[in-house]
This record gives C-alpha cells, structure tokens and sequence, in this order.
C-alpha cells in the first residue's frame, strides 16, 4: 500500500554477473512524491549498466541520478557507472582517488626510481575503470567527492568507512596494483586462486543454528577493504550497503557508527551481504558487531540482507554466510538471475512476482 506524500524508498538489487562472476548495481530511489532522489551504488559491467540506465528511466521515470557512488576501484564495480555517467544526467559522484596520494605514499614501494608522477599514471592504467569515471565526470562538469568516514550524501547516508587516514596511510600502499612494497604485506593472490580453484571441489560439513562455522581469520584484499560502507536512515529503516567490504573495514564501520550514536545491530533493516556472501568477507565477530547477535531458532525479524550473485555462481553466496545472516533474523535474498527489490513506502510495481527468500542450510562447505 502507498502512502501518500510519506517518505520511502526502494532498493534494487539488479540482476548482474556474467556466467560464473557476480558483481554489483545498486539503485535507490528515496523522498516523496514528485521530490524522489536517486542514488546509484556501483554499476557492475558496462553490460549493466546499460541495464542500470533502463531501469531507472523505466521504473524510476527520470533522467536524473542525484548521487552515483563507486565502491571501491574493482572493474566489476566501476565499469558500469560510466555508462550511467554517460547517457543520465548526475549530481555527485562519489569515489576514491588514489592516484591522487602518489606523493604520501612513494616512500612505502621497493623501487626507488618511481616517481610522484609515474606512480600516478600507474595506478590510473591499472585501476583503468575508476579512471575513466573521474575523466568522465570532469568533462561533464560533475562534482567529484572522495567518500571518506564523517562525510554525509544527499543529508541521509553516513559514510563509514574508510577514513581518510587508514585509505591514504594503509590501504592504498596494500593494492594489488600497486608496486612491491619495501615489506611483504599480505595481500590476496595467488593464495585467493588456489582456493577458488579448491571451492570448486568443495566437501560438505553439518552446520545447526546454534553452531556457526565461520573462521575469525578470514582475509580480503585491500582494494576490497576500501569499500565505501554507507548506512542511511529514511522512514525510520536502516539501510547498510558494504560493497565487498571484509573484516577490517567492518570493524571499522562499526566503531565509527559508535561514534555517531548509531546502533547498526538494532537499526539496520536491508543490508547488502559484503561481496556477494563470501566467507572471506565476515567473521562470526562482525557479524555480532555490525548485523546482531544470533536469535533463538526459527526467529525472523524485520529485516532483509540481500546478495548479489551471477545466476551461475557456484560459490556466491556462501551456505555458511546465508546461514549467519538467517540466524540473526534476517530473511536472506539472492539475485541468480532475478533482480530484487525492497519497499518502504512506495508505489507497487506491476509485473514484479513476489520474492522467495532463501532456507537455513543443515550443510555448508568445508573449509579445507
């Protein structure tokens, strides 16, 4: 039922990922009757965001996207937003810049004879996708804003994570993409290979609701870490998008909605499962901090995480994560294929089939 002149909002999960690897187009449209918002949150391929673009024209009725926010760097994020960028017109973009922090961070890399200027251009080659949207949004005349913890968009969603110090000062220096440090630092690679080969082979183990099997010393990359996490209250409903935000950064939202006198395990009602339900990506410790505590069996709250998965991804999400999330209230979504979207508020959307949320799993994958 809608309600006239309340605020609301929608949430579409659109269906992205091409063959086996998923990826990320977020869309919100959010206010009142003939004041709505939209706020795009990354853009999957180029393939999607040409899907992105349709469906905001179609289903949102406008040209116009207030706010377009990249995650993080990733081509499976990024690439789709410069075609948003390109055929709508855009308020703010929101998105990091490391190239921009050569000269505070030259000292950290082996090589001696990188420069300011060379370690630039390097991080704009291989980060080709960002790039181009910064390009993009400076020949269009759009405002670029680095989205840093403390900043606010569009007066609703807090920027959590990261801060400015630990992008600069830490995770810029651990890209993958970047030179070869002075000091090892662990990154994902070759390691990350070898265990998506393993997956693929993966054994079963039993789970039950009151026995978790996820490990506290799951890694992601840096580049991961980075992500932009946001929470945005409207209509008394907390959104919390992590993109493929790992532990690190989920301890780090965490303290910083601390900080802002914001109780994420009481106050977030959707959230986006980090990258795609990997189980590199939570620990049972962020799970407790950031999502809640578990609940007694066959508990269900208000509340919805939301995965987005290629339709034939065999290891997103992971059983072990939809279980997490199912065993803290939440009911659990998964795109495979079939974009989603969440309510509050807002006009029915002929032609869209009512959901089929997904079930606890009494096996999940083995770890080794």
């Amino acid at each position: 039922m809608f309600v006239q002149n309340n605020e609301g909002f929608e949430v579409d999960f659109l269906a992205v990922g091409n063959g086996q690897r998923s990826g990320d187009a977020i869309a919100i449209r959010f206010g009142s009757v003939d004041n709505y918002r939209v706020l795009v949150y990354d853009g999957g391929t180029k393939e999607a965001g040409t899907q992105l673009v349709a469906h905001i024209r179609k289903y949102y009725e406008t040209n116009r996207v207030d706010y377009v926010v990249n995650s993080h760097p990733d081509g499976d994020h990024a690439s789709g937003l410069s075609v948003v960028l390109e055929e709508l017109e855009v308020g703010e973009l929101w998105m990091h810049q490391p190239w921009n922090y050569s000269e505070d961070i030259r000292h950290h890399f082996r090589d001696g004879r990188i420069t300011d200027e060379s370690l630039a251009k390097r991080l704009q080659e291989k980060m080709g996708a960002a790039f181009k949207l910064e390009k993009l949004a400076e020949e269009k005349g759009i405002s670029i804003k680095e989205p840093f913890a403390g900043e606010i968009i569009g007066g609703i969603f807090q920027i959590l994570s990261p801060s400015k110090t630990w992008y600069r000062d830490e995770l810029i220096k651990e890209f993958a993409k970047s030179p070869e440090l002075k000091e090892a630092v662990a990154i994902e690679g070759f390691g990350t290979f070898v265990r998506g080969v393993l997956d693929k082979v993966a054994n079963f183990i039993e789970e039950h609701w009151d026995v978790e099997t996820l490990r506290d010393d799951v890694e992601t990359s840096a580049e991961n870490e980075s992500s932009v996490i946001l929470f945005g209250k409207i209509s008394n409903k907390g959104i919390l998008l992590t993109g493929d935000a790992g532990v690190r950064a989920l301890h780090a939202a965490a303290d910083q909605s601390i900080r802002l006198g914001i109780d994420l395990p009481n106050q977030v009602t959707i959230v986006q499962i980090p990258h795609h339900g990997s189980r590199n990506n939570v620990s049972t410790g962020t799970m407790n901090r950031v999502f809640g505590q578990p609940t007694p069996k066959g508990t269900t709250l208000e509340k919805t995480a939301i995965a987005s998965a290629a339709k034939e991804s065999e290891t997103h999400p992971r059983r072990v994560v939809k279980n997490a999330f199912l065993r803290r209230g939440y009911k659990v979504l998964v795109t495979k294929g079939q974009s989603k979207r969440h309510p509050v508020n807002m006009p029915d959307r002929p032609g869209w089939v009512a959901v089929t949320y997904e079930s606890f799993s009494s096996e999940v994958e083995a770890w080794d």
